[in-house]
């Protein structure tokens, strides 16, 4: 995922930039097994949270989210006009938050969904940051949940940092991806890894997607398990580690572009991914 404003001026620049597939290049690593976590308990305690409890159909807390409305691609080339409407994101009265994604015609957009940040809002430099969700499936179909640099408008895409804790190609029921994007490590060519979910496929049941943040070290985890591992001994020769300062929280579906391609004549609509909670967490000692 990637900012509106900073793709077009960095189109506008000449610079150029490679589209966010938090897919392409990924290390996938077969022979490395997965670890088990402790769910938070002793030794966390909660600094922010969401539960999204209220009325059916309400808006998410104006407090805690923002929606990032517009409709020109995202630097990925979706096709969805994301909306502050209720009928992209609303309460649904049952404890969750459910952003929806529609084939309908809105503007020059033939797909409406919903992205919505914590941007001047909330912001969070280090602790464990972790979303219970239910994704949406179907070809074409992009949901995630990530951070950005919440210093990107004053020093740009990917300068500002780049957590993709959990991103999810619809047309694959069962795998997610996580990534860093950061100077000259970014786009296609970010530090990432893909992480295939036992059980059922992942949008009929809920899931736990969680980064623990320290210095020097971004631990990628779903349910019980760390998947994933960053360190600055993990970039490009040369590259700066940009993940030692505050990040916003972002929500979204896309609908197409580079990470999935086009839906197709089977995916159905609406899609709806359904977050019973964001929270994040410091260590009782910070």
């Amino acid at each position: 995922m990637t900012s509106r404003r900073l793709v077009l001026a960095l189109a506008l620049s000449g610079l150029g930039m490679a589209s966010c597939d938090p897919a392409a290049g990924l290390d996938n690593k077969q022979n490395e097994q997965p670890k088990p976590v402790e769910q938070p308990g002793t030794g966390w305690e909660i600094v922010w949270q969401d539960e999204f409890d209220g009325p059916a159909g309400s808006l998410p807390s104006k407090e805690n989210w923002v929606p990032d409305v517009g409709g020109d691609g995202w630097g990925n080339g979706q096709y969805e006009y994301n909306t502050h409407r209720a009928e992209n994101a609303s309460l649904d009265g049952e404890g969750h938050l459910a952003i929806t994604a529609r084939r309908e015609r809105y503007g020059n957009n033939d797909y409406t969904s919903a992205r919505l940040t914590t941007k001047n809002r909330y912001s969070k430099t280090y602790g464990r940051i972790e979303a219970r969700i239910k994704l949406p499936t179907g070809r074409g179909i992009w949901p995630a949940f990530w951070l950005l640099g919440a210093d990107v408008d004053s020093v740009g895409w990917p300068a500002c940092g780049e957590i993709d804790i959990m991103e999810h190609k619809g047309q694959i029921p069962s795998v997610v991806s996580s990534a860093v994007h950061g100077p000259g490590y970014s786009g296609g060519s970010n530090i990432g890894r893909q992480h295939a979910v036992s059980g059922p496929p992942l949008a009929e049941d809920f899931h736990i997607y969680a980064v623990e943040w320290e210095p020097e070290l971004l631990r990628f985890i779903v349910d019980d398990t760390v998947f994933f591992e960053v360190t600055p001994k993990s970039l490009p020769a040369g590259r700066k580690w940009v993940y030692d300062h505050p990040h916003f929280i972002i929500l979204n579906i896309a609908v197409g572009g580079s990470f999935v391609g086009p839906p197709d004549a089977k995916t159905v609509f609406p899609q709806t991914m359904k977050v019973d909670y964001v929270r994040v967490y410091e260590r009782a000692a910070q």
